[in-house]
């Protein structure tokens, strides 16, 4: 986890939160907002909740899809406390692009 916590305001967490819980939406309106895409805060948690969204929308037929958005919810919440999460494979693909 990578600790911003003096950049952070409460609109970067409100944002990245919000990347979660309406994602893929959210996240392609942000990478179009000049003044939010390049906040490290909200970049970091962008790239990672567009992955899950589209991972959400493919499974959504299959019970997958359930357990994928109410992980997403989770990492709405710790989003919401200013927190950086690390999801398994995604992170590192995310970073591994300069995505986040």
């Amino acid at each position: 986890m990578s600790n911003f916590s003096s950049e952070i305001t409460s609109d970067d967490k409100l944002w990245s939160a919000l990347t979660y819980v309406f994602s893929p939406l959210v996240p392609i309106i942000l990478m179009l907002m000049e003044d939010k895409k390049n906040r490290p805060f909200i970049k970091s948690h962008n790239a990672q909740a567009l992955i899950l969204g589209v991972i959400a929308v493919i499974t959504s037929s299959f019970c997958v899809g359930i357990f994928v958005w109410l992980y997403m919810l989770y990492l709405a919440y710790q989003a919401y406390q200013g927190k950086t999460v690390e999801v398994p494979v995604i992170t590192d693909f995310c970073k591994g692009q300069g995505w986040a």
